[in-house]
């Protein structure tokens, strides 16, 4: 009995002196929902690393208690994210990030067109959004950042952010047209290299993010969320 009772003080003792560590439970869920850049993980970059694990650490200094899933699959496009989207509700997240339109865009070796037609991009992203709202879930739309100066040709021979550039705007439409926040990662990443910035430095292979790129996905990210995180209890 006193070995019990003695326990109990402990346990008492050290909640009073924060010995003790209880796992806050989370407010909110948000779902990073994307191609192989939200992905993030490859070589050169770490989980730790991705904007998607930057942002749950960014926003617990903030304060805030929020669990974030990332979803994204490398190769993806507005299409097949539609397919696997009953999935990401049944996560049941408050909030969702969309990200795509690299692959959407891109021009295969061989073809004389994108993988996905810049309506068929619009018609998937209204989709999206629509989907997530009538399940109570606040979509986040993102434009992909831009490629660097040196990426590959595509399979017209054009560089690839000349493609790019008509699913941005049709991204920036859809987020205007249907209200929905908008984290324009594309123009941030054109301003920095209007200001003499070589993006090919933010980037792994003139495309994909390294840990410093993730960095600055993430700044843009973080007060758009804030924004549309539900107020503290």
């Amino acid at each position: 009995m006193r070995r019990v009772m003695l326990c109990l003080r402990v346990v008492v003792a050290l909640s009073i002196l924060g010995g003790t560590v209880i796992a806050a439970e989370p407010t909110a869920r948000i779902v990073t929902l994307g191609d192989s850049i939200t992905k993030g993980v490859r070589s050169g970059v770490k989980p730790q690393e991705t904007f998607a694990a930057l942002l749950q650490a960014a926003l617990k200094e903030q304060g805030r208690e929020v669990e974030v899933t990332n979803v994204g699959i490398g190769g993806e496009r507005t299409d097949q994210a539609l397919k696997r989207l009953d999935k990401i509700i049944a996560l049941k997240p408050g909030i969702v990030t969309v990200m795509y339109g690299t692959n959407d865009s891109y021009v295969d070796i061989g073809k004389t067109e994108s993988r996905i037609t810049v309506d068929e991009y619009r018609d998937n992203l209204m989709q999206i959004v629509k989907r997530l709202r009538k399940a109570g879930i606040q979509p986040v739309l993102m434009t992909e950042p831009r490629w660097g100066k040196t990426a590959k040709q595509n399979g017209v021979g054009e560089h690839p952010n000349l493609r790019l550039e008509k699913y941005v705007a049709a991204c920036r439409e859809v987020a205007k047209k249907m209200e929905v926040p908008l984290v324009d990662h594309y123009q941030i990443w054109t301003d920095a290299e209007t200001a003499g910035t070589t993006i090919g430095d933010w980037t792994t292979d003139q495309c994909h993010p390294n840990p410093e790129g993730h960095r600055y996905l993430n700044q843009a990210i973080v007060p758009v969320v804030l924004k549309s995180l539900p107020a503290d209890k």
